[in-house]
């Protein structure tokens, strides 16, 4: 039985952003469901716009969601020996041959082309062929090589998402497979890289399909059956263009910062092109477990911001508090904020309402820094009756002892002071929860209230 083998290999010409990870996901899914490898190689070779940061941010935004590669990264220009081991082979085989027309007459081609309504395509000026007579060689010119595609038939394959595709090969022109200096380009290399990496599936964006048949061409002239193909619609963002940068899209390493969770990550992209039923929120455990080709969509998938922190959200609630408090504890940290022994019962009263790590550690850091109260705010929830009643509470908190120090207890003491001056629960709750963390909506006072220090509510309530 074969071993299934997948890649994902991204040029590092730029940031990785969630378009591009999802073309990372999939492969690595499907290698995990299948019990087979799943490869990381950088097409490095647009030596000129690539960088050591992309590659940075490739990796760490992979280990954050835990794509970890079973083997790799290759980088393709540490394997410019091998490409050009491969292009002698084809060069033996009559596969290939020198083309001297320059780009300034190319373009001219094109432009003539375009202007006649015809398809632009190189026209095989140079391809040699039996009692054809070849132009002069141009003195001092260094030629690209080319691939002979083939002149007839059809080059077909079934793709797992968009079914039968078949192209006609008169349709193709003679692809350039090496630089004047020598150096391949990316379609050969990526044939080379497949056959020496015994790729068996490519799942890979559909912008990929137009590379599809050149490179099957090479395959069959290498004496190479192709992988299978699958090639996944389009990522949308929310305005309904292409995700990229410049429409927008975020490094998938601001996702990490803005406290978002790997595994709901996971779970969303996992559904921007795929499906399991109407199964919304799953762990990655279950994601892997489900995962195939034969549900991939057809359909591009738009991005909605909204319905990514909705189903972080969910998962923020299904972590254990241990789990949630390890989770959010490095925002604190880089906030120069130590939390203690309280973080998971802070964690657990206000997850309800935190949509990200972030929303999470904003709230907690109010239990270990004084907050900055809104005065105007305050005045309007402050009148005499207000004032004596906090100044009760002051009093009958500070009487209170650190074993009775609980919301069950400070209950008891609300309920005390509401009864002593006629106040309603929001009259007094507003301000003391303006006090205490800046803001008049929390969960219940009597939990948020047992969870600071007693010292640090005395100490707030005291600048009413």
């Amino acid at each position: 039985m074969t071993v299934v083998r997948t890649r994902f290999a991204p040029s590092p010409t730029g940031f990785i952003h969630l378009g591009n990870i999802r073309s990372a996901l999939y492969p690595w899914a499907y290698a995990k469901s299948q019990g087979g490898q799943f490869i990381l190689r950088i097409e490095d070779t647009d030596v000129e716009r690539s960088s050591q940061e992309a590659v940075d941010v490739i990796l760490q935004g992979m280990r954050w969601l835990g794509l970890e590669p079973d083997e790799g990264p290759f980088y393709q220009m540490q394997r410019m020996e091998r490409y050009r081991e491969v292009l002698a082979q084809l060069i033996e085989k009559d596969a290939v041959y020198p083309c001297y027309m320059s780009v300034q007459a190319l373009d001219a081609l094109r432009d003539a082309q375009m202007k006649a309504k015809e398809k632009p395509r190189y026209d095989g000026t140079w391809r040699p062929e039996p009692g054809k007579v070849l132009p002069p060689v141009p003195e001092g010119v260094k030629p690209v090589l080319r691939f002979k595609n083939p002149l007839g038939g059809v080059v077909s394959w079934d793709d797992k998402v968009k079914g039968r595709i078949e192209i006609a090969n008169a349709e193709l022109d003679d692809l350039v497979i090496a630089r004047p200096d020598g150096t391949p380009t990316n379609n050969f290399c990526v044939v080379v890289d497949d056959i020496d990496m015994k790729i068996t599936h490519v799942i890979r964006g559909d912008d990929h399909v137009n590379n599809t048949p050149r490179q099957i061409n090479i395959f069959k002239a290498l004496g190479v059956e192709p992988p299978v193909y699958a090639h996944l619609p389009t990522v949308l963002n929310e305005q309904g263009e292409k995700l990229s940068k410049r429409n927008g899209a975020k490094a998938v390493t601001q996702y990490e910062a803005e406290g978002y969770l790997p595994q709901a990550m996971v779970n969303y992209l996992s559904r921007l092109g795929w499906s399991h039923g109407d199964d919304e929120i799953f762990s990655t455990e279950q994601f892997l477990a489900w995962f195939d080709l034969d549900h991939l969509g057809r359909s591009a998938a738009q991005f909605d911001e909204a319905k990514l922190k909705w189903v972080n959200l969910q998962h923020m609630k299904m972590l254990s508090a241990e789990s949630l408090s390890a989770a959010v504890t490095p925002f604190l940290l880089k906030w120069g904020v130590t939390p203690d022994e309280r973080l998971p019962a802070i964690g657990q009263l206000f997850k309800d309402r935190c949509d990200t790590l972030v929303v999470l550690a904003q709230w907690a850091k109010g239990f270990y820094q004084p907050v900055d109260v809104p005065v105007l705010e305050l005045e309007k929830l402050m009148n005499p009756a207000v004032k004596d009643a906090i100044a009760l509470l002051i009093t009958v908190l500070s009487a209170r002892s650190e074993a009775q120090w609980d919301t069950a207890h400070i209950a008891l003491d609300l309920k005390e002071v509401l009864s002593k001056t006629g106040l309603k629960m929001p009259q007094l709750a507003m301000p003391v929860r303006v006090l205490m963390l800046g803001t008049t909506q929390t969960p219940s006072l009597d939990a948020v209230l047992s969870l600071f220090r007693k010292e640090d509510v005395l100490s707030g309530l005291s600048k009413a």
